[in-house]
């Protein structure tokens, strides 16, 4: 290798030193003890071409394949390109679909299956998948294994729609399709030669969709885990708890994303809200005095809350806000925060409901006493 960077301007590579020994050459080794690979010989003229259903015909000077490829190692085990062509033989394989980046591969392949005597598969390279950035995707752009997305909270029909149009569309130009539906109109013909590029915001999109398409019963089944790896359920969920869950899901499915948002978006109901910030419970331009009249006010109208529509709470919360001058907003800010903790939480007269009345009046008697605290020292 050294003498070659010194002599071939720092190319490097199997010489074919061994190609042509002879056997006493042969046996000088083995009386060395140096075990032989069984190698490739590669014609040292021509060219060898094959036909890809996408790309057409692909042709390399054979000077240009990898100088005689080592096919069986030392130990007695193959490599990748001799396993590749015998395990695809033997299991009949009659078509590869493969990355674009296997290309130089291919005339090597098509060399050992006719070498074999056996009839070479049809090809087809397949676009490359690229990032945002222009480069190859890799794990530096995110997710890149099936249980990496799965923990991440996508769903697999939408995994599986959004790949499905990486460098393939189908005649009607649609979006989403069942995996039935794909298997149905797929055609090698649609796919495209340029690169594809893999949009997670896309992705999300896909997921949305889906995670919406879903029964109360079946998204609840989904993001139970979630809520259970977090530590918000327990692994056998009480009665109770999978109220809690049921409940929530009418609430939560218009904002997840992901079923690994539902753990943060209902956390509310299975623990206590542990601080408080006062930034957040204040509405803007009031004061601390003003806000816990504001609490104290909304107190009132919790009783019966649960029964009533959420038309009719929201007018009663409505007029009240008018009986004390000030918008509806700055009425329902602090309470959504008292028992939520967040400014942004699901739709708060559904979230009072499943809190119940107790437990929303006891966070509400604590967020009173520190806004009390607060204003006591001005």
């Amino acid at each position: 290798r050294q003498e070659q960077k010194k002599t071939k301007g720092g190319v490097s590579g199997y010489d074919r030193h061994c190609r042509n020994l002879t056997e006493a050459q042969r046996e000088q080794y083995r009386a060395q003890g140096i075990t032989p690979v069984i190698r490739f010989k590669i014609p040292l003229d021509g060219a060898t071409s094959f036909e890809d259903i996408l790309l057409g015909t692909i042709e390399r000077k054979n000077t240009d394949i990898s100088p005689d490829p080592v096919l069986i190692k030392s130990d007695g085990f193959p490599t990748y390109h001799m396993a590749n062509v015998v395990d695809d033989h033997l299991m009949e394989i009659t078509h590869i679909l493969r990355a674009q980046e296997w290309i130089p591969s291919g005339p090597l392949h098509v060399l050992l299956y006719r070498a074999f005597g056996w009839e070479p598969p049809k090809y087809c390279h397949l676009p490359m998948v690229m990032g945002s950035d222009g480069h190859k995707l890799s794990k530096r752009h995110g997710a890149t294994s099936v249980r990496e997305f799965r923990n991440a909270g996508y769903l697999p029909e939408a995994l599986i729609n959004y790949i499905s149009l990486l460098g393939w569309s189908s005649a009607d130009d649609r979006e989403f399709y069942t995996k039935e539906e794909i298997a149905e109109i797929f055609t090698l013909e649609r796919l495209n030669k340029a690169p594809a590029v893999f949009d997670y915001k896309k992705l999300e999109h896909f997921n949305g969709v889906y995670i919406r398409q879903k029964t109360d019963e079946e998204l609840a089944a989904l993001v139970l885990p979630f809520l259970q790896r977090d530590g918000l359920v327990g692994g056998t969920p009480s009665d109770d708890e999978l109220h809690l869950v049921r409940g929530s899901i009418p609430i939560i499915r218009e904002r997840l994303r992901f079923l690994s948002d539902a753990p943060e978006l209902v956390r509310f109901l299975f623990r206590e809200i542990e601080s408080y910030n006062l930034e957040d419970v204040i509405p803007k331009k009031t004061t601390a005095v003003e806000t816990l009249g504001y609490l104290e006010a909304a107190e009132g109208l919790l009783d019966g809350l649960a029964e009533r529509s959420d038309e009719e709470n929201e007018r009663l919360f409505r007029e009240k806000a008018e009986e004390l001058g000030t918008k509806l907003g700055n009425l329902l800010m602090p309470v959504r925060v008292a028992i939520t903790g967040t400014r942004v939480s699901p739709p708060l007269f559904e979230s009072l409901r499943l809190l119940g009345t107790d437990r929303t009046k006891a966070r509400i008697a604590k967020v009173k006493a520190l806004l009390a605290d607060a204003a006591s020292r001005g």
